[in-house]
């Protein structure tokens, strides 16, 4: 998929951020920690994995749309609701 630079360096960004709330979640279940503080983390990063999926579809689905594969086939709406769906 080709984005811009701001875009993708946005959406690596929220990656990172939810994938150092994995880490910490996985941390705070090896040492115990209380079950509220830990889902509230889960819960955290779910959130960060979410917006850079929203984040990918808002900046690149016209790509994604003309080319999934790289081939130039376009996707049926129905496979559009089936991503759109998958983000829900």
């Amino acid at each position: 998929m080709q984005l811009d630079e701001q875009s993708l360096g946005s959406v690596v960004q929220r990656l990172r951020r939810a994938q150092g709330q994995i880490g910490g979640v996985i941390r705070m279940i090896e040492e115990g920690e209380d079950c509220g503080a830990v889902l509230t983390q889960l819960a955290a990063a779910s959130r960060a994995l979410d917006r850079a999926g929203f984040k990918l579809v808002a900046t690149g689905l016209k790509e994604c749309a003309l080319h999934p594969d790289g081939a130039g086939t376009e996707l049926s709406e129905e496979q559009l609701e089936r991503l759109f769906l998958s983000l829900a």
